[in-house]
């Protein structure tokens, strides 16, 4: 079965720059588990997805405009040093930032007394990056997962 717009598809990954070491990889744990042609990963990504099938393994090279978008410099905000919790800050280090929007990824540029003065960009943007891909699953969506717009079960979301 191959991967296209309302199928469920389990896949491993390791994404790196290229050239260097995975940032990340799942190859550790569980395969992630998305609803395909639903915006649950970064545009390139899906892209190189699209028509393969379970067992193929297969490399994608994305450019930062279709994974988490350019770097934009405008991004820094000031935030009250307690929304951080008892976490010790230093500049450069990435926090995850419960927002209005939900959990987001922050890059810390300066710590003050009762302030912090972070990055909003994704630690990724600007970043060409590479990925290795193994296809584990491929099925059809069931009625309710459409629904949602996510993947129950394994490798999903749990209500």
């Amino acid at each position: 079965m191959k991967i296209e717009k309302d199928r469920v598809v389990r896949f491993h990954y390791a994404v790196s720059e290229p050239g260097q070491e995975a940032l990340e990889s799942s190859r550790e744990g569980e395969p992630l588990a998305i609803l395909f042609g639903h915006g649950n990963i970064i545009p390139g990504l899906e892209k190189a997805m699209e028509g393969h099938e379970a067992g193929d393994s297969f490399s994608a090279d994305v450019a930062a405009a279709d994974a988490y978008g350019e770097k934009r410099d405008n991004l820094s905000q000031r935030v009250p040093k307690k929304h951080f919790g008892a976490q010790r800050l230093e500049p450069g280090m990435q926090v995850v930032l419960n927002t209005n929007f939900g959990p987001r990824a922050v890059t810390i540029q300066k710590v003050g007394m009762s302030v912090v003065d972070v990055d909003l960009n994704h630690p990724m943007a600007g970043k060409d990056l590479h990925f290795d891909i193994d296809i584990v699953e491929v099925r059809e969506a069931t009625a309710e997962e459409l629904e949602h717009g996510h993947v129950h079960g394994d490798g999903g979301h749990h209500h």
